[in-house]
This record gives C-alpha cells, sequence and structure tokens, in this order.
C-alpha cells in the first residue's frame, strides 16, 4: 500500500479539511497502528488509519451498487439527492462519485457509482451495449405485434432520425412487461411504449449488465466485490 501523508489522506477522502486534521488529533479522534504520537505530515498505511475508531473508508476507488428509490435524483445539488443515502464525507472525496447513467426520479431501480472515471466511462459508453433490464407497468394492454417491433431495430423514437437498437419483450401480464434494452437514450423506455401507443406508469431497473439488486433494500448500498468491479462490459 502507498503511504499518503495523513492531512492529505483525511482530506481527500472528504473526513475533514487539511487544517482541521491538527485539532482531530489533539482531540484523539485518530489512532494510526503501531504510531503512538501521529503528527498532520505523519506518512501512513490507510489500512492502518482508524477515525473515531472506526477503519478509515477504501483509499483506493469506491465501487457501489446502489438501490434508487421513486422521487430521488442523480443530481448532487438537489435536495433530493440520491447521494444523501451515502456518508456525508463521501460528497467531499476527491475525485467525486458519480453514477454510471443516470435514473429519473419517477423510475427506481439499480445504479453503479463510484470516483473511478474510467471506470465509469468504460460502463457507460454506447459503443458497449451493456444490457439494462427493466420491468414496465402500462396504462393499457400491449399491442400484439410490440415484441417483433422492438426487436426488428426500425422503431423511430419522436425527435429522432436513427432507429432504436433491437430490444428484447417480455410479457409478464397484460398490463407488465420485461423488456431489455442495450442502449441509453434519453427516456428511452417510456418513448419507445409511447411510440406503440401506450404510457408507462411505473418503471423499475431490475438489471445492468451482470449486476442485479438481488434483496438489496430501496435507498440502501453496498460494496461491489472485487470480482464485480473487475469484471468487463
Amino acid at each position: 500500500m502507498r503511504l499518503e501523508r495523513l492531512d492529505h489522506l483525511l482530506s481527500r477522502l472528504g473526513y475533514c479539511s487539511r487544517s482541521e486534521v491538527r485539532q482531530w488529533l489533539r482531540d484523539g479522534r485518530i489512532q494510526i497502528t503501531d504510531l503512538p504520537r501521529p503528527q498532520c505530515n505523519s506518512k501512513v498505511d490507510p489500512q492502518q488509519v482508524y477515525v473515531d475508531d472506526e477503519p478509515l473508508d477504501p483509499a483506493q476507488p469506491l465501487y457501489l451498487l446502489y438501490h434508487k428509490g421513486l422521487g430521488s435524483v442523480c443530481a448532487h445539488d438537489d435536495p433530493r439527492s440520491i447521494y444523501d443515502d451515502l456518508p456525508m464525507r463521501w460528497r467531499y472525496r476527491r475525485p467525486v462519485l458519480s453514477s454510471v447513467g443516470r435514473l429519473d426520479r419517477d423510475t427506481s431501480g439499480l445504479l453503479l457509482l463510484s470516483d473511478d472515471g474510467q471506470w465509469l466511462h468504460r460502463w457507460s459508453h454506447p459503443r458497449q451495449a451493456v444490457p439494462r433490464r427493466y420491468r414496465v407497468q402500462l396504462a393499457e394492454p400491449l399491442r400484439e405485434d410490440a415484441e417483433s417491433i422492438f426487436a426488428s431495430g426500425t422503431l423511430r423514437l419522436q425527435g429522432e432520425s436513427s432507429p432504436c437498437r433491437p430490444a428484447v419483450l417480455q410479457r409478464l401480464g397484460p398490463r407488465e412487461i420485461l423488456l431489455t434494452l442495450r442502449e441509453g437514450r434519453y427516456h428511452e423506455v417510456r418513448r419507445m411504449l409511447a411510440a406503440l401507443g401506450n404510457h408507462v406508469v411505473g418503471l423499475h431497473r431490475e438489471a445492468f449488465g451482470p449486476f442485479t439488486l438481488g434483496d438489496l433494500p430501496e435507498h440502501e448500498w453496498r460494496f461491489l466485490r472485487a470480482d464485480e468491479w473487475e469484471s468487463r462490459p
């Protein structure tokens, strides 16, 4: 593990400003294994640092799976922000946490979050064509030819000239479907169903690539395992 100055480390991870570290040391809030009298400029192993008797957050990038609820948004500066469900100090980490794509406030389900820019880009770039699976509730019964239209790759959304990529539609009931897409256009699910004369009344993302929510409750998150975040689209 690379050693890092204590004040720089705690500031970078969002715990406090560099100028506050000295007072935290005086107050006994910071403990370092095998270093009884740490200083602000002490070079430390992040795995040996404790704040308020708790291990330090991972010093390397964070990789999270998050269950977004209805009503919240993916913006950082909104009173309904998804980031309110995360530890407050993570708002001040550098680099900043961001999501792979976004879900609007009327859509619930799976989001991936990280402060690793290259990883975010890898999973969000259109050329990867990562499958996204949605459970959709409809206002009206689905028309009979919907599967073939979605699979054809010829469906055009209002205001766009290029057709949607082929999508897989599975009927669960007259007004409920599973829809798997391989692109992330603006409000694509709602606009695709609108193109068939229907209206989405409920939208939930169940899966993104190999990632699923499992039994993770709404508004909760978990760290991705190494084998998960090291996987490729």
